[in-house]
């Protein structure tokens, strides 16, 4: 039987940061992760080849965006892991930095022409993070 749900360029991406950030901080399970993220940069390849997908500095921005976004909320999620501070703000930054993650996948989609399989919820960032505002989301197409 066929696969009916695969996952987008952008969820491979995403996946792939996330795994390259728990190969670091998590030493005790670094060969695992390594061999995921030779799994995954396989699929990569694939969707690459199969899609004809062309390299461009937007696609470029939104891959360093996504793995800065992710390794943010690592440092946040590590605090309330190990019973650091778990303040309003800091989970409020977090909720709002998975709403640019989120974001970003869909700009990727858009970029490699999956555009259909965007995820329509994605939560805006408060005034008070404005600093985290990325220009590549500004003409947001996903």
């Amino acid at each position: 039987m066929q696969r009916r749900w695969l996952p987008t360029l952008g969820e491979l991406i995403d996946r792939l940061s996330i795994h390259q950030l728990k190969e670091v901080f998590v030493p005790e399970h670094k060969e695992k992760f390594s061999s995921e993220m030779k799994d995954i940069t396989h699929d990569i390849d694939e969707f690459i080849k199969e899609n004809d997908i062309k390299l461009t500095g937007e696609m470029l921005r939104c891959v360093i965006a996504l793995a800065q976004i992710n390794e943010h909320i690592w440092y946040n999620e590590n605090e309330a892991r190990q019973g650091g501070t778990q303040d309003l703000e800091r989970l409020r930054l977090t909720h709002g930095l998975n709403g640019l993650r989120n974001r970003l996948m869909n700009k990727i989609m858009y970029l490699t022409g999956q555009s259909e399989r965007h995820d329509p919820k994605t939560d805006c960032l408060a005034a008070e993070f404005s600093d985290w505002l990325l220009s590549i989301l500004e003409d947001d197409n996903g």
